[in-house]
């Protein structure tokens, strides 16, 4: 008796302009998320004045960053919350909510008295603001990169989705640039009184554009044909099956995100107090450098997105875990030199082996989970990552070096963070080219540029 070979579902056929649109909607959320942290990073010193008057500066800036870091505990909290809600309800729905929530606790900071005025009453707002916008990032990323990567034709979905990680680099680049120029421009009394809420009230607009943008947008594709296949009466997925029915993947997904996370905030958060505070380097300088190599980064991103679509994201993961464990000590080396030649070398290498992750992980990650559990599974998985090894990165580093003097720790970090990717990216499965888990093919449309 012959037996009947399963029929291949019909492929979905993209419209270029639908996609297009998804991509920017997404891009900008995850751009007004690294504006806020670009503004952040950069503003902490008069953040401190305003906010945690002590007298003692070292004592104002651990208390800004410790309000900073608090956003990073309640990741994990929004990820459990937004990931299965997403799967239930829909992206779109999910993705709106966040960038309101977004928007609404950075603009939220600009309006926040100082601690002159109503005392205690404001360190307290402040802490809320972070909090409320560290639980709505933690429902942002997983749920961006899934949505560029159901709408993307298999054969394009890496380089649809490096544009995540440009807005990414744009929203760091902008949020920054601000507040060097109104540091510029601006005198230290102006600064403390009223300039430092300028970049946090620009949240306001940024917001209500990048929620006009998801707002207009339709389902994807993807979670359409789920939704259908259950004739409307989805069945819960319950947390814990997101977890132990997908836990390989989701060891997989963490490991990854810990190489990809690790270098991302040494490179772009770490390295300029590094360069300030251990080996004395001009701090604009330093800033610039970053900034500079960030805007090299942005130029590379979808060049990069796109070649993974043609060798692989395996080969150029690989590549990338490879180049920070041979590289990463030369590198810091170079950086150590201190000229700004030496500098701009070591970070510009450091940049460039970031970017094979940049360009890669948006694709990478939704395709290791099913369309039913997708963004539930990853939100868990990318922000658990990010909070126990991403986020604390700096803060591991600096007690390293504290409690052995040796300057090249953040080298040696890295190498043990490409370890660890290098073993994922082994054990991971080639997705490029190839249609979701979960999901019928997905070709472009005619005129798809």
């Amino acid at each position: 008796m012959k037996t009947r070979k399963a029929k291949t579902p019909d492929p979905t056929v993209t419209d270029p302009a639908l996609v297009k649109r998804a991509v920017k909607a997404a891009a900008l959320g995850n751009a007004m998320e690294w504006f806020d942290f670009g503004v952040y990073s950069y503003i902490a010193v008069t953040l401190g004045k305003v906010f945690f008057p002590s007298g003692n500066p070292t004592a104002q800036l651990l208390s800004t960053f410790g309000a900073f870091a608090a956003a990073f505990l309640v990741r994990p909290l929004g990820g459990m919350v937004f990931g299965p809600l997403g799967d239930r309800v829909g992206r779109q729905k999910v993705l709106a909510l966040t960038m309101i929530m977004m928007a609404a606790g950075t603009f939220a900071i600009g309006l926040i008295p100082s601690y002159a005025t109503i005392g205690v009453g404001a360190p307290i707002l402040l802490l809320v603001a972070r909090l409320v916008q560290g639980f709505s990032t933690g429902g942002e990323y997983a749920g961006a990169s899934t949505f560029i990567a159901e709408y993307a034709p298999d054969k394009r979905r890496g380089f649809l989705g490096s544009w995540l990680e440009f807005g990414t680099l744009a929203g760091y680049i902008a949020g920054a640039g601000l507040v060097t120029i109104m540091t510029a421009l601006l005198s230290a009394d102006d600064l403390t009184s009223w300039g430092w809420r300028i970049p946090f009230l620009v949240a306001g607009p940024m917001g209500i554009i990048g929620l006009y943008l998801r707002m207009r947008l339709e389902e994807t594709p993807a979670f359409a044909a789920e939704a259908e296949k259950a004739e409307n009466n989805r069945p819960k997925t319950p947390l814990r099956e997101m977890v132990t029915g997908q836990w390989r993947a989701l060891l997989l997904c963490i490991g990854l995100v810990l190489v990809f996370n690790v270098t991302d905030y040494m490179l772009l958060s770490y390295m300029p107090s590094y360069l300030t505070g251990q080996l004395h380097y001009d701090e604009t300088h330093g800033l610039l450098v970053v900034l500079g190599v960030m805007a090299v980064m942005m130029i590379a991103q979808p060049f990069a997105g796109a070649l993974t679509d043609r060798v692989g994201r395996r080969p150029v993961i690989a590549t990338g875990c490879a180049g920070f464990l041979l590289l990463s000590v030369p590198a810091l080396l170079l950086i150590r030199q201190g000229s700004l030649l030496a500098v701009a070398l070591g970070m510009g290498a450091l940049g460039m082996l970031l970017v094979c992750f940049t360009a890669s992980m948006p694709s990478a990650l939704p395709a290791l989970f099913p369309t039913k559990v997708r963004y539930g599974s990853l939100s868990i998985g990318f922000n658990v990552s990010v909070s126990l090894f991403g986020g604390t990165t700096p803060l591991v580093v600096t007690a390293l070096i504290g409690a052995t003097g040796n300057m090249m720790m953040p080298a040696y970090y890295m190498m043990a963070a490409a370890v660890v990717g290098g073993f994922a990216v082994w054990r991971m499965a080639e997705s490029a080219g190839r249609p979701l888990p979960g999901s019928a093919p997905s070709v472009a449309g005619r005129h798809a540029e």
